[in-house]
């Protein structure tokens, strides 16, 4: 019997109750792609999906559990913007009230969706004050129910459908890479990889600026550090969760870090040869590969798109600006 805090049964599970209501985001290939990497990629797009992030999945799977107390109470968050608007989306479907604690810089346009979707949007300042602590205070002062925006069985569950789909679809991967931050995406995926493809390698990819992930993978525990000064916002965390560290320590073989700058261009790969768009965030696990972080020299490759909310203008300076 297994002691991890998710099993691939509570992927299938939340599978279930997505269908439906989450996209299944198609799975993209690139002949250009294969040929920087020596190997066969397919890109799993989660920036088409509602709301523009895979984080859809694990928000809407845990709501969904809510007892009729909670719903009635409303549910709180805190995220510096996908986890943000994937709450407000779901809380909104499913009926119940959403506060969502957002840092004063988080980008215009996922603050702007957030309320566009419902939710009532509490700042804070990621560098000097504790989301966390503020959260729990809102919920314990409001009466809502926390679900944090990776720690949490039930979100960890929800993000493994992506990879579930991905495997489903086009299967028979050596390794597959998912952006990191505070490991959901990471966690969920690497349970459906276990169970799917035993013998798959699973890499995390985080920024160089905050590579706690790697770290404690390396040494065994939990590293913490300060918020990341990274374009990748959606990865700006200080630590992993208790939850999922225990899976990424079991399940996962690697974790490595991309450059700001190596971001940029994948951002660039992905906007003039695959003609999509992608945020900084989403770009972790494909600039491993085109960049060459990992050896998948010959290998069948599953890689996945995390989201594409990032401002317009903001996408056009970063990919305008001279190296």
């Amino acid at each position: 019997m297994s002691t991890l805090p998710i099993t691939f049964d509570d992927v299938v599970a939340a599978h279930e109750r997505v269908r439906g209501v989450a996209h299944r985001t198609p799975v993209m290939t690139s002949r250009t792609a294969n040929e920087l990497a020596g190997a066969e990629l397919f890109f799993k797009c989660e920036n088409f999906q509602r709301m523009g992030a895979f984080k859809f999945r694990g928000a809407y799977n845990a709501i969904a559990q809510f007892t009729p107390e909670q719903k009635q109470g409303g549910v709180i968050t805190f995220s510096s913007g996908n986890h943000a608007q994937a709450i407000a989306l779901s809380a909104q479907l499913l009926g119940v009230k959403a506060v969502i604690v957002m840092p004063h810089d988080a980008p215009a346009v996922k603050v702007a969706a957030t309320r566009g979707y419902g939710g009532e949007v509490v700042f804070y300042d990621r560098y000097t004050e504790d989301r966390e602590a503020l959260g729990q205070r809102l919920a314990a002062e409001r009466g809502l129910t926390l679900i944090p925006p990776y720690d949490h069985p039930h979100v960890m569950a929800g993000q493994g459908t992506a990879a579930k789909e991905l495997f489903e679809e086009a299967g028979g991967f050596d390794v597959l890479l998912t952006p990191l931050g505070g490991g959901g995406l990471l966690s969920g995926c690497a349970t459906a990889a276990h169970a799917l493809a035993p013998d798959c390698q699973v890499i995390g990819v985080e920024p160089e600026a905050g590579n706690d992930g790697q770290r404690s993978l390396q040494g065994g525990a939990i590293v913490h550090i300060e918020t990341p000064k990274t374009i990748a916002d959606g990865a700006q965390t200080q630590h992993l969760g208790n939850h999922t560290f225990a899976v990424i320590r079991e399940r996962v073989s690697e974790i490595v870090t991309v450059s700001d700058a190596e971001l940029v261009e994948t951002m660039k790969f992905f906007a003039s040869r695959m003609k999509i768009y992608v945020e900084p965030t989403g770009c972790l696990a494909a600039a491993a590969v085109l960049q060459r972080k990992v050896d998948v020299q010959g290998k069948r490759v599953g890689i996945v798109i995390s989201g594409g909310n990032v401002d317009l203008l903001r996408f056009a300076e970063l990919v305008s600006a001279q190296p």
